[in-house]
């Protein structure tokens, strides 16, 4: 997010079916607090990053009224069917109520997911994004980031390892040798940082 002034900018992950990502952003962008939206991104895809510009006066949004409060809370919320997720993190003398009554007297629906005791969390292994990387070989930084950039990934994929050898100019097989090991180094490491996360 940047900027002090009415327009402010921040950078958006839209996510969903790539059918209906390209309709959302037209309606998005007719709201009155969008000034403008950018994809930096392509639109056919099931997750599209976009540069949004939009008037902070008229965008009356959770995280200043948090702010507004003096509420300390998580950043990266995340959407998920039209609901944000927020972790707030209160004092004691703090009312929940209070926050919540603000919040809902702008048309908003709240609802209390947990409550826990910040000396009752522990935090997760951390995963090291640099470090993974370099323990892939450019053969397989290359192989993985072409899937990924041509939706190998996704569902109902149209990529196949065949495309994706012909692209980089090696066999199929050896194609799907430095794949199967980048994912495997990938997995290795998500299996460490879900291990170290709680489950309740």
């Amino acid at each position: 997010m940047t900027g002090r002034t009415a327009n402010r900018k921040r950078i958006i992950e839209v996510s969903g079916p790539s059918r209906v990502i390209p309709e959302f952003l037209d309606a998005f962008e007719q709201t009155d607090p969008i000034v403008a939206l950018e994809p930096l991104s392509p639109l056919d895809r099931s997750r599209v990053y976009v540069a949004m510009t939009y008037d902070a006066y008229q965008w009356d949004s959770i995280s200043e009224r948090l702010s507004d409060m003096e509420i300390h809370y998580r950043n990266g919320t995340t959407i998920t069917a039209g609901w944000e997720r927020w972790t707030l993190y209160l004092e004691e003398d703090d009312d929940l109520g209070g926050i919540r009554d603000s919040l809902e007297a702008t048309g908003n629906e709240t609802e209390l997911v947990r409550t826990v005791e910040l000396k009752e969390m522990h935090a997760p292994t951390q995963i090291d994004i640099f470090e993974l990387v370099e323990e892939l070989t450019a053969r397989q930084r290359e192989v993985l980031t072409l899937a990924i950039r041509e939706g190998y990934y996704e569902s109902g994929r149209d990529t196949s390892i065949e495309a994706l050898a012909e692209q980089v100019g090696i066999a199929p097989t050896t194609a799907w040798e430095h794949l199967k090991r980048a994912e495997g180094k990938v997995m290795d490491e998500l299996y460490d940082y879900l291990q170290s996360v709680p489950t309740t």
